[in-house]
């Protein structure tokens, strides 16, 4: 997945204070004392009925302490060390705050998406809202029963102390999103940090810049603003923040972009979560009802992955004047337009090709006779563009797949399942769906992430929960019954090894078989 990258203070940008006071927020410097968050909440136009984040919103600081952001990375911090987020009844408010956004700016999602890369509303609401909506509920409904912790089995020495895993916020965390669903994958993440009670510095794109102006602006009306900055600005903005500490990092974007926030990451030794992406390649075999593959494979709005599969007719499949179609979006931004369009040099236009720079709109397109060496197999499209890559058989198309990159997802194609069982286990990926496309990304009960080159880590549901939290291991031990410990100390004795070899050997039951 491609992103962009801009920064901004939380809600519209606010003038530095008079001069002789430095920004609110600041570790080094002093703060104003002034109440902006008041006045930024009536400029974002919010009812201020939600009861959240009252008092100052953090300054970014001037270049007095090094960095600009270093301010707002303070303040956040200073509220996560209080204890702020730690409470379930807390990040339940927070959570409940997010969903009266999605309720209450539902239109103005639509219309920014629209705005941005005409997205239908129909598949706005259905990405950007729904499916946002089905992630914190499961978050709200099972929250009480993820923050328990989680007891474990003891050796015999143990017995009467208490072992157990407990789940505690890494602290500061950032995540960057993406402009293909602006919405959904910055707010996805979102859920679960705050779940996990997390601070949170959130940077949307800005290539889809009516989500970004959105985000920006109304978010503050809903959540804790010593807690929650959204931040927005170009690439030279992007490698200031990345020098600041963060807990956490989790980024959506390319896996050039991955490898530079990796890297800045490393720098903290700052664990990350990267969603990155790649080719997606799809087999199609010849045992499968061709219109429904047809259907599924192509309904989505960036169907523009490596398809590896006999090559098989698809017209009629597009509607005959898809410019005219509401149902049909555009590309983003002009430098995308470009970038996309150059890509139907690659093999032979087979249907579509058209184009219309004004609109920035391009055909549904089917590229016959591409090569793998063609520019539309060397990226991400990001577009209507469906590079057709014939291979003989299943055994040539599993040789394709694992020559390359591992990918974000597999698709398999077949009316017989040996075929998709076939291709499932003979490959690597992220994730996995046969016989469609995209679809287990709508389950909360599966982990959605990469391996390799297509990205590091796992979210949705409660592996979001589990992303945004350290799994610390306890043991709470009895102060009493020392005789029991008598064994560990010297002198040591064949005698105290032989009890200590008792009371702490694990021993194998017996062979374990896969059903």
């Amino acid at each position: 997945m491609e992103t962009g990258s801009t920064f901004q203070q939380l809600g519209k940008q606010q003038p530095l204070e008079p001069p002789g006071q430095q920004p609110l927020g600041c570790g080094k410097c002093s703060s104003t004392g002034s109440d902006h968050g008041k006045d930024l909440r009536k400029a974002a136009g919010c009812s201020g009925g939600s009861g959240i984040g009252k008092g100052p919103v953090p300054l970014v600081c001037s270049t007095v302490c090094g960095n600009p952001y270093a301010g707002l990375v303070s303040h956040l911090r200073a509220s996560w060390l209080s204890g702020k987020t730690r409470p379930l009844e807390y990040r339940m408010t927070q959570l409940e705050a997010l969903g009266r956004f999605l309720d209450e700016k539902k239109q103005e999602i639509l219309e920014a998406t629209d705005l941005d890369m005409g997205k239908p509303s129909f598949e706005a609401y259905f990405t950007e809202v729904l499916l946002c909506k089905n992630e914190l509920n499961v978050t709200l409904n099972n929250l009480c029963h993820w923050m328990k912790d989680e007891h474990v089995d003891k050796n015999l020495v143990t017995q009467l102390d208490s072992a157990f895993i407990r789940k505690d916020p890494y602290g500061v965390v950032l995540i960057i999103a993406p402009w293909n669903y602006p919405i959904h994958l910055f707010l996805v993440p979102l859920i679960g940090a705050i779940a996990a009670g997390n601070c949170v510095i959130i940077k949307p794109s800005e290539i889809s810049k009516n989500t970004e102006r959105l985000v920006s602006e109304m978010l503050s009306c809903y959540l804790d603003n010593d807690c929650f900055a959204v931040v927005t600005g170009g690439v030279q903005e992007t490698t200031r923040l990345l020098e600041n500490k963060f807990d956490y990092i989790f980024f959506t974007g390319s896996p050039s972009v991955g490898r530079i926030v990796m890297t800045a990451a490393a720098k903290h030794l700052t664990p990350v979560t990267l969603e990155l992406g790649g080719k997606n390649p799809c087999y199609v075999s010849d045992t499968c009802d061709v219109t429904n593959v047809a259907r599924r494979v192509l309904q989505p709005g960036d169907a523009g992955e490596a398809h590896a599969r006999p090559a098989r007719g698809h017209r009629g499949v597009f509607r005959p004047q898809p410019q005219e179609s509401p149902d049909f979006g555009r590309i983003v931004g002009d430098k995308q337009f470009q970038r996309v369009r150059k890509l139907l040099c690659s093999g032979r236009v087979a249907i579509g090709g058209q184009t219309d720079e004004a609109e920035r709109y391009i055909a549904p397109t089917i590229l016959a006779d591409v090569q793998p060496s063609d520019p539309a197999m060397q990226e991400e499209i990001f577009g209507p563009i469906l590079p057709i890559v014939v291979v003989a058989n299943m055994d040539e198309a599993i040789d394709f797949i694992n020559a390359r990159p591992r990918p974000l997802a597999i698709y398999a194609f077949s009316c017989d399942s040996k075929v998709v069982n076939q291709v499932l286990e003979r490959t690597s990926s992220g994730g996995f769906c046969g016989n469609d496309t995209l679809m287990h990304v709508t389950l909360t009960s599966l982990p959605f992430g990469g391996i390799g080159n297509s990205g590091l880590g796992k979210y949705h549901g409660k592996f979001t929960f589990d992303t945004f939290s350290h799994h610390r291991g306890c043991l709470h031990r009895n102060m009493g019954l020392e005789a029991l410990n008598a064994p560990r100390y010297p002198p040591y004795t064949q005698q105290k090894l032989g009890l200590l070899t008792a009371t702490f050997e694990v021993k194998r039951r017996g062979t374990c078989t896969l059903l």
